[in-house]
């Protein structure tokens, strides 16, 4: 039988039942839990008995005679009745009543208010009241069996369960279920459900068990439908509303939080008016009041705030008062960004003390009491400041303390501090200890020293609290990206090898384009002493390829193999230098459908710049770079900048010798409200140290160049930038008129690479809620610059004849082509080759299959070395023609707008952009939506 428990009215103490007569003895009295139908009546008790109900019964009050005495009797026998679970001496135990006590009837009405309270009883009475021998008739609550919740769609269960009381094999009573009810109400509430409606039931079992059900109408979101704004003069509606956390539901927020009701929210919002207009100079406002009312079908929220703006003040005197000594007054206000005359601003008050709290840390003084004194005059509307600096005293560092780390031995943090024990405090030195400590990527984010008072007023101590995290890191994966189609990934690095802050990784990747596998170490503190040193082995398979319509295909594959040392050291506290040398061997080679049958390069399919990079060398290179580093993170900057001046020089043995210089700047920057602002730029250049090859070479070879295009220079295809070669074929119709191709998927496209590049991008992060963040989620909208240029054009691969009228006169085709001659093929020897006719099988003779030869009329017989015979050979012919374009090669910039979403998912970290290339030059190859999983971005 299901029981609707909410339809009980639930107990409540009840008034002392007064009896007593003079003419008879002392009435009985009994008290009984609450009727299973609590909408029923009073019940009428049996003479001498009074009956006490959940709900508070008072009985008819009997009028007892003026000096009539109150008739007291003893308890002879004191026994319980009904108890089940809990022993008879636990019942008395929870009253006051023993045997060879007196009793009146205020005792046995105490003695039914004692188990009302122990909440272990559902009914409970006292029987024979009349002859002293008493009896407690009790009837236990309930065990519960199970606590169900139904209906609950915008909470789980578990999120209800964890905050109500009730659970199985605990003691039922109606007092917990209210409670528990209140507890669920208020869970929905903190999400914008004041419309939720708990029904709760009870199930009765065998062996006085229960089964509790909690019945859930959830009801919608309850919305702020309207936010009015009173009192306002200066500013508009829109404007105050603009500064709050909570906005007005609206069909273009559908998806937004910040329109649900919350009632913390609404404390912040005043938070946030009051703060907008201490800004704007107005020091007297205030909210009078903040009204949210619930309509009533209690779906919306209409909010009402009454303001009271006041007078808007300007910046009076601004002077600084320092006990310090060291410290000039005058000069210190002057770098104040208060000016008098200025409109007055809280925001800017706040900054002159942080700013002077700063320069006292630089100057040693830890602990510097900064108090601005107001002097508000209401006549002239200004608003007086004096900062006044307190007396300190220089303060030096006692003692560093460094918790928390299990795994990273405590040099590998101390060698990041800039400060050691019993130097002179610098605030600026703990500020760049914590970034640095920060950017080794060891621990938790967001690291702060604390700063303690030590053994004496001129003491400090910096307590460095660490939360380690993982560092080791092991990845296999298989994604898929529109650079390389397939990966594979296995990748293992340790940047904290055995707590000592060494990086060692290895790696294998795999996918249709690309291949390698690569071992590197680094240690940053070679001998305890600030040198990094480091080196890498690797070999990598690289397939470069080009499109002809979508299909991409391979050209050239480049294997690499090789390793490189590199060493770094400190010049200053932002300037670093570092050396490196490298040797590598490279093959290059054409893909099998680029090649003659005798291995040679196929110049008609290849192109002259394919075959040109065709052969295996050694490149020896030593270099250097030095830069500056202020990032107060190398992970996921915020602020600072970054440069880079780089130089390498391959010529130090081997077959290659050039100059590759390249520069690199970044800039960050917290623009505010959780956005961050980025400039990064960077170009480069290669110079030449040999003379070139041959006529129409580049002396930089393919292989060696720069490239430009996705992923660096979204909106842009793989290598999209740049000088390229278009091949273009020739359409011949049945009338033998000619026509070029200019379907762009239908041409071949070959990216040669550049001698010189520059690229910028300019991009700003939006900051997302707490939920967003936690999936890892990162969008940004950002603008990028850039070119590849630089190279010498490259011959033509073949030069057509233009074909002529029988009258002499160059013929053209109907689009303004020239009508071209198709391309008789050569030998080594640039001798042209003919075709001997064919002779076709008959019953009686072989057939003979059609020869190269040199000669236009014969052959040439073995072992002779001139031409004979009087047969005709047919010119050896090619069938295909093509027009070649070289293109791109132009320092006109490229500029494309995007948006692009980084999320570390479940299945590793994905980059998703949606750029659109505004200035192109003539032969790039856009790119609309671009992305990567699986891979590092």
């Amino acid at each position: 039988m299901v029981t609707a428990i909410n339809g009980y009215d639930f107990a409540r103490k009840g008034a002392l039942l007064l009896a007593g007569t003079i003419l008879s003895g002392v009435p009985a009295f009994a008290q009984t839990a609450p009727a299973a139908s609590p909408s029923a009546g009073p019940s009428t008790a049996p003479t001498g008995t009074a009956t006490r109900t959940g709900a508070t019964r008072v009985a008819p009050p009997v009028v007892t005679p003026v000096g009539a005495p109150v008739s007291v009797r003893t308890i002879k026998t004191l026994r319980v009745e009904g108890s089940q679970r809990i022993e008879g001496e636990t019942v008395l135990s929870y009253t006051k009543l023993r045997v060879g006590i007196p009793y009146t009837a205020e005792t046995l009405d105490q003695a039914l208010k004692d188990l009302q309270a122990s909440d272990l009883f559902a009914d409970y009475s006292i029987a024979g009241v009349e002859d002293g021998n008493i009896v407690l008739r009790v009837r236990e609550n309930p065990i519960i069996n199970r606590v169900i919740i139904e209906g609950n769609k915008a909470l789980k269960s578990d999120k209800i369960t964890k905050e109500i009381k009730l659970a199985p094999r605990q003691i039922f009573t109606r007092t917990a279920v209210r409670q528990d009810i209140a507890r669920i109400i208020e869970l929905y509430r903190r999400q914008g459900r004041f419309a939720a409606v708990i029904d709760p039931k009870m199930v009765n079992l065998d062996q006085n068990r229960v089964d509790v059900v909690f019945e859930i109408s959830e009801g919608p979101k309850s919305k702020v439908r309207q936010i009015n704004i009173l009192g306002n003069e200066v500013f508009s509606d829109d404007q105050i509303r603009g500064q709050m956390a909570t906005k007005q539901s609206r069909l273009f927020r559908l998806l937004s939080s910040a329109t649900s009701y919350d009632q913390d929210r609404l404390s912040y919002d005043q938070q946030k008016l009051r703060q907008f207009y201490l800004t704007q100079g107005y020091a007297d406002f205030r909210v009078t009041s903040a009204v949210a009312e619930l309509t009533p079908d209690k779906k919306d929220f209409i909010i009402t705030y009454v303001v009271e703006e006041g007078k808007r003040y300007k910046f009076g005197d601004v002077t600084v008062d320092s006990q310090i000594r060291d410290f000039d007054n005058t000069k210190l206000a002057a770098t104040l960004p208060l000016k008098k005359g200025d409109w007055y601003n809280a925001k800017l008050v706040e900054d002159s003390v942080d700013n002077l709290s700063q320069t006292a840390g630089l100057f040693g003084y830890a602990f510097t009491e900064v108090n601005p004194e107001f002097q508000k005059d209401a006549e002239t509307l200004t608003m007086g400041i004096n900062f006044n600096i307190a007396e300190a005293k220089r303060t030096y560092v006692e003692r560093i303390d460094i918790n928390g780390n299990t795994q990273t031995q405590d040099k590998v943090v101390r060698r990041e501090i800039r400060l050691a024990e019993g130097d002179a405090f610098n605030s600026f030195q703990v500020k760049r200890s914590q970034d640095r400590i920060n950017s080794l990527g060891y621990f938790a984010d967001k690291m702060e020293i604390k700063q303690l008072p030590g053994s004496a007023p001129d003491r400090v101590i910096l307590e460095t609290n660490l939360e380690e995290k993982s560092t080791g890191e092991l990845q296999l994966s298989a994604g898929y990206s529109s650079l390389e189609r397939f990966i594979i990934q296995a990748n293992i690095t340790q940047r904290n090898f055995r707590g000592k802050g060494q990086e060692l990784r290895a790696g294998v990747n795999y996918s249709s384009y690309s291949k390698s596998i690569e071992l590197g170490f680094t240690e940053p503190y070679l001998f305890d002493k600030n040198i990094a040193v480091g080196g890498d082995i690797f070999r990598r398979d690289y397939n470069s390829f080009n499109y002809v319509g979508n299909d991409r295909q391979t050209n050239y594959s480049q294997v690499s193999t090789g390793f490189q040392l590199r060493a770094g050291v400190p010049l200053t506290e932002f300037w670093s230098l570092s050396a490196r040398y490298g040797l590598s061997y490279d093959e290059v080679s054409l893909d099998s459908q680029y090649l003659n049958a005798d291995g040679s390069c196929n110049l008609e399919v290849a192109g002259r710049y394919l075959c040109e990079a065709i052969g295996n060398r050694w490149t020896s290179s030593v270099g250097y770079s030095i830069s500056r580093d202020t990032l107060n993170s190398r992970l996921r900057p915020t602020a600072g900048s970054r440069f880079s001046f780089s130089q390498d020089f391959a010529g130090l043995g081997g077959d290659v010798k050039y100059l590759r210089t390249r520069l690199e700047g970044s800039k960050y920057a917290n623009l505010g409200s959780g956005f961050i602002g980025s400039i990064v730029a960077e170009g480069g250049y290669i110079h030449p140290l040999e003379s070139s090859p041959g006529p129409g070479r580049d002396p930089i070879r393919i292989t060696d160049r720069f490239y430009l295009g996705e992923p660096q220079f979204r909106g842009f295809d793989i290598r999209g930038v740049g000088p390229r070669v278009l091949r273009a074929g020739y359409v011949i119709a049945a009338d033998g008129s000619q026509s070029v191709q200019t379907d762009r998927d239908q041409i071949q496209d070959d990216a040669l690479g550049g001698r010189a590049y520059y690229l910028a991008r300019a991009e700003i992060e939006i900051p997302l809620g707490s939920g967003a963040r936690e999936l890892g989620l990162r969008p940004s909208i950002y603008a990028q610059v850039g070119s590849l240029f630089g190279i010498k054009k490259p011959l033509p691969t073949f030069n057509y004849d233009q074909a002529k009228s029988a009258a002499g006169a160059l013929l053209f085709n109907a689009d303004g082509s020239p009508t071209l001659l198709q391309n008789q093929y050569k030998d080594s020897g640039n001798n042209p080759l003919y075709l001997t006719p064919e002779v076709a099988a008959t019953a009686t003779t072989p057939g003979i299959a059609s020869v190269q030869t040199i000669c236009p009329v014969g052959v040439i017989a073995a072992g002779a070395t001139t031409c004979s015979g009087t047969t005709a050979n047919a010119r050896y012919l090619n069938p295909n023609i093509y027009q070649e374009t070289f293109l791109g090669n132009s320092a006109k910039p490229r500029l494309s707008v995007g948006i692009g979403v980084n999320w570390n998912s479940p299945f590793g970290p994905l980059r998703i952009d949606l750029a659109k290339a505004l200035l192109t030059q003539k032969g790039d190859d856009p790119k609309l939506i671009t992305f990567n999983v699986g891979t590092q971005f």
